[in-house]
């Protein structure tokens, strides 16, 4: 009977994990939709590469500058109130493109899409914690995270399809619809109550300290993702490859494949055993783009990014996570994803530099040059924790 009850105790899929995949994927199908496409349509308002840099860039700085703050109120006044008024600024936001001519307008909610999507995907990653039994919260995270990817397999190419078949008004309304369903299957989930315990805070208490190792390698992993996400539409059809729908679907069903494997490992052996082959995956895939001649190689570095980005994000995010007190798991969500705001918004910006002043292959040159900084500084992680190891042994060993 004990045995029984441990084993649920240790259940992942329940009523209310769910419904958190469910408005997970819902949220990222609106997101990915506008992903590949907000840079045609910022190209069509008569926008240059450095300004769809800046457009996309703007978006997730201002969702780096709520997040701190969502962390605070995860933790104070509960979930459910950040990822509903988070999830209803972000229906509002991309609803509002459908009837944006002007770049200035478009500049302005992109700032107010970014405080939403800050807050709801803040506030989703925390409920999602709270769900997953901690023993098995690599595999958990990876179980969660095949929602996003899953929206990520169709979302960009039925973006590009919508506005090839309807234009840009119709797809912007599609995709705030889907956060609408979000919205509403958010608002039927039972959420962990606020905390009651008053907690001391810091002046300045921005950021959860033990999560800022594996939050710095995922800075350096996601300034790639900004220049993929921002750039390679623009990149392929300047070749002449056509496809660039296909690297969205297969990018999203190489992470699929390998999450729930790679949460495995996690849970079994630890980031040691995921980081370095994953990152050396992503750099190979930037190798690739930066030689870019045919749809063949298009595909291959969806397979390589696919497949070294869902093995390292997760368990980046376990990591940070599993780190921190039971009352910061707000705030160590909230500095994870800070980070991938951050590399993302910054990668955006400056591959959007790199492209005006050299060209579209130089952003993979570069972003792989970003991937190698990661790869250093885990080794130089790995060497320092293993010295204070053998100090504190040798320590309890006098």
């Amino acid at each position: 009977m004990a045995k029984q009850q441990d084993l649920q105790k240790e259940k992942i899929w329940t009523r209310d994990f769910i419904f958190i995949c469910m408005a997970n994927f819902f949220i990222f199908a609106g997101f990915q939709m506008t992903l590949p496409t907000l840079p045609l349509f910022v190209n069509e308002l008569g926008g240059s590469d450095q300004l769809i840099g800046f457009v996309v860039g703007i978006f997730t700085l201002s969702a780096l500058l709520i997040r701190p703050w969502s962390g605070h109120v995860l933790e104070s006044l509960g979930r459910r109130i950040i990822f509903l008024i988070g999830l209803l600024v972000f229906v509002i936001s991309v609803g509002s493109y459908a009837f944006t001519g002007s770049l200035v307008l478009l500049f302005l909610m992109r700032v107010v899409q970014g405080l939403g999507w800050g807050m709801s995907t803040t506030a989703v990653g925390t409920i999602a914690t709270d769900l997953i039994p901690q023993k098995r919260r690599g595999e958990g995270m990876g179980y969660f995270g095949l929602a996003g990817n899953l929206a990520m397999a169709f979302g960009p190419a039925l973006g590009l399809f919508l506005i090839a078949l309807s234009g840009f008004k119709t797809m912007f309304l599609i995709a705030a619809s889907a956060g609408l369903l979000s919205f509403i299957i958010a608002s039927i989930i039972r959420y962990k109550p606020a905390n009651k315990t008053p907690i001391e805070k810091k002046k300045w208490d921005i950021f959860e300290k033990t999560a800022l190792m594996p939050s710095i390698l995922l800075f350096f992993i996601t300034m790639v993702f900004g220049g993929i996400a921002t750039f390679l539409p623009l990149y392929a059809e300047q070749l002449g490859i056509d496809g660039i729908e296909w690297y969205f679907v297969v990018f999203a069903v190489s992470l699929m494949l390998v999450r729930a494997f790679a949460g495995r490992i996690y849970d079994r052996k630890g980031h040691k055993a995921i980081f370095l082959p994953g990152a050396f995956l992503i750099l190979a895939a930037m190798i690739d783009l930066t030689l870019l001649a045919n749809q063949f190689m298009l595909i291959l570095a969806a397979v390589l990014f696919g497949i070294g980005f869902g093995s390292v994000q997760p368990a980046l995010q376990a990591w940070a996570v599993n780190e921190a007190p039971i009352h910061r798991k707000g705030m160590a969500n909230a500095t994870f994803f800070s980070f991938f705001d951050l590399g993302v918004g910054l990668g955006a910006m400056f591959f959007g530099l790199i492209a005006s002043t050299f060209g579209y292959a130089d952003i993979y040159l570069t972003a792989g040059i970003s991937v190698l900084i990661s790869m250093v500084i885990y080794v130089i992680y790995l060497k320092r924790s293993a010295a204070v190891q053998r100090h504190h042994e040798a320590v309890q060993w006098k």
